[in-house]
């Protein structure tokens, strides 16, 4: 039998299990892969802690990439064969998975199964953040919490692409130099000073266009503080845990601005949308014009390690379990 990785009861990383699962043929609108590369990301931390609850026993893992074993009676456009990536289905972290076939893509035969895993449900994050939840526009200036990481570095290249100034925040030199590769135009140590006072000195009093806020508890109300009038808060993800309560009235004496909490799952409603993005994606991959770095490579049996150094915040780019 196949082996993956999951939880039969919420907490730290402690709870993840390596054990042998039985996966049946694939039903109506299913695939059977063969897994090669499962993308760790912070919603896994998320469902595993409890905080988005899940039916126990459960598979974790949101996205990957492999070849398809097997399709569903009704399946048409996949086969035997076919590389295919995918995000947004539970079941990931294992030797073979079962997903929606209208959840996949396939792959690119000049990108690699890892960059692949690696793109799809961070990639598709970024994508909707600059051309959706905030579009983007030349002569915009934007501010990219946690601009090192997984979905940050993204954002930083994505935006710069749109015409975009972009400011990014990090903890260490290390990761401010990533940053600035990304094409970060100005980075704040927020370990040294408040992000907020310096996002307004950096724009002269104004304020950003947008900011892109995907650690939550910790810098929201910084978050807030740094927005232009009619600036709009895109709160992705909530690294540093979630985000009380705020009171609308706070909204109109930061200028008006907007705040959403987006989710990837409402920016890819029809096939249409989602061919839409991976397919830029795939295309700035190809071209160059996008990086997807994948910053640490773990065994499936290492999947605690993964959690620990995600949230250990030791880690830059993308992380992912090769079956």
């Amino acid at each position: 039998m196949p082996t993956a990785v999951q939880i039969r009861r919420t907490g730290g990383p402690e709870v993840l299990e390596v054990t042998e699962v039985e996966i049946g043929e694939p039903g109506p609108g299913q695939l059977l892969v063969d897994v090669a590369a499962a993308g760790v990301n912070y919603i896994d931390t998320y469902q595993r802690s409890g905080i988005y609850p899940l039916k126990l026993p459960v598979t974790l893992g949101m996205e990957g990439a492999g070849t398809v074993a097997a399709v569903g009676t009704d399946v048409t456009g996949f086969a035997p064969g076919d590389r295919v990536a995918w995000q947004g289905q539970l079941g990931s972290y294992a030797q073979r998975a079962l997903i929606s076939a209208a959840a996949a893509v396939h792959v690119p035969e000049d990108v690699s199964d890892r960059t692949a895993a690696a793109m799809m449900l961070q990639g598709v994050t970024a994508h909707y953040l600059v051309r959706s939840t905030y579009e983007v526009k030349p002569g915009d200036t934007v501010l990219v919490h946690a601009a090192a990481g997984g979905v940050g570095l993204l954002l930083v290249q994505l935006a710069k692409a749109q015409g975009a100034r972009v400011i990014g925040t990090t903890s260490t030199e290390e990761k401010a130099q990533l940053a600035r590769q990304a094409g970060a135009d100005e980075i704040i140590r927020y370990d040294r000073e408040d992000f907020a006072e310096a996002t307004r000195r950096i724009t002269g009093g104004e304020g950003v266009a947008a900011v892109y806020d995907g650690v939550g508890k910790t810098t929201v109300d910084g978050s807030l503080a740094s927005l232009r009038v009619r600036g709009t808060l895109a709160l992705f993800g909530a690294a540093s845990g979630p985000v009380p309560p705020i009171d609308p009235q706070r909204l109109n004496a930061a200028g008006s601005v907007y705040l959403t909490r987006p989710t990837s799952a409402h920016y890819v409603r029809t096939r249409e949308e989602l061919d839409w993005r991976v397919d830029e994606l795939f295309a700035a991959v190809r071209g160059g014009k996008l990086d997807i770095r994948i910053g640490g490579t773990y065994p499936l049996a290492d999947a605690r390690r993964a959690h620990e150094d995600l949230q250990g915040r030791r880690t830059t780019g993308k992380l992912l379990l090769i079956p």
